[in-house]
């Protein structure tokens, strides 16, 4: 049976819900799906201890973005971190590869997702480098995706699109 981590975020900033965190808790329970709920903050070890625990064979990541009207299907991480958009940004692990490659293919969306290139360079992003960076330097063939959605996407919609893509990945 293939085994599924689904993490979201918590609370962060100004937003007092995470649209993410609701999706995660409302999924139904399964053996094969542990879900998440990780506080916003650059902490390596809750994702690699989470890897650890739960030895997933695949790992779905969502994040709540602040703009825009569809999911957006991250495609890769970058290897740069920062508080805020005044602060310089600087590297996640040093010496470390400028970008790593998401090796999920997330489908079932349709046209309300489109792909993206920038996860940004907060939280986010930052699990997306740590969780592909452990899982490369340990030679795992675990597969990994990650959706951003939007803070004020209808939380309907967005709760049946990713269980139709938690769905869609356990049958392959």
């Amino acid at each position: 049976m293939m085994r599924v981590l689904l993490y979201g975020f918590g609370p962060y900033k100004q937003f007092k819900s995470n649209i993410t965190h609701r999706i995660v808790t409302k999924l139904p329970r399964s053996a094969n799906l542990k879900k998440i709920v990780f506080p916003v903050r650059f902490n390596k070890t809750q994702f690699t201890a989470a890897i650890a625990k739960h030895r997933p064979d695949v790992i779905l990541g969502l994040g709540q973005c602040s703009t825009g009207t569809k999911l957006r299907v991250e495609r890769r991480a970058v290897n740069v971190r920062r508080n805020n958009k005044e602060e310089k940004g600087r590297a996640i692990v040093r010496g470390g590869a400028k970008a790593l490659r998401t090796t999920l293919t997330v489908s079932g969306l349709g046209k309300r997702a489109e792909p993206s290139r920038s996860a940004g360079d907060y939280v986010c992003n930052y699990s997306m480098y740590v969780i592909l960076d452990h899982l490369k330097l340990r030679g795992k063939k675990v597969r990994y995706g990650f959706i951003h959605i939007p803070h004020d996407y209808p939380f309907a919609r967005g709760a049946r699109l990713i269980r139709g893509a938690v769905r869609e990945i356990t049958r392959r």
